[in-house]
């Protein structure tokens, strides 16, 4: 569903960068170990990380223990304040990829869906000109199928419909 707040958008781009390389049922069954960790995704607070906080998470079992990962939320953090500071919210900058609407795809089979669009590739840049790490194509795109940027639910899938109402 579509998602317009700056919170859930930073804690979906921060799940996406930690389930690179991963399924994503990993990434779900570790959410709440991750908001706990991570201080309910609140980027303030990540911003401020140190690398003896990042050597304390490296401990917690809980979450992915990946110091590239670790280390690029904080810099995702740093970066979601600067994003949000130019452009009044970070949900206004990223829907600026979509044109403020979310993408109807009318899909048939789940083989037709992309990992990567026009769309995904101007995100991932433009993201990684304002310092932001972990956020290549395929994680750009993956992040606006979670968020509701895009609908790709199979024209067949009960949620399609639910979602293309939504936007």
């Amino acid at each position: 569903m579509p998602s317009h707040d700056d919170a859930h958008l930073f804690e979906m781009l921060i799940l996406e960068g930690q389930q690179a390389g991963l399924s994503w049922i990993t990434i779900l069954r570790k959410r709440e170990n991750f908001r706990a960790a991570l201080d309910g995704f609140d980027a303030e607070h990540i911003a401020r990380y140190t690398p003896e906080r990042i050597a304390a998470l490296m401990q917690n079992p809980g979450i992915i223990r990946n110091r590239l990962k670790l280390n690029a939320a904080v810099k995702n953090a740093r970066a979601f304040l600067d994003t949000q500071a130019a452009f009044g919210s970070f949900e206004r900058y990223l829907w600026s990829f979509v044109d403020g609407q979310a993408q109807q795809h009318h899909f048939k089979s789940a083989q037709e869906i992309p990992v990567t669009t026009p769309a995904s590739d101007a995100m991932s840049r433009a993201l990684q000109q304002r310092g932001f790490t972990f956020v290549g194509s395929t994680i750009c795109y993956s992040f606006m199928q979670a968020v509701g940027m895009v609908n790709d639910h199979v024209v067949a899938c009960h949620r399609h419909a639910a979602c293309q109402a939504a936007a």
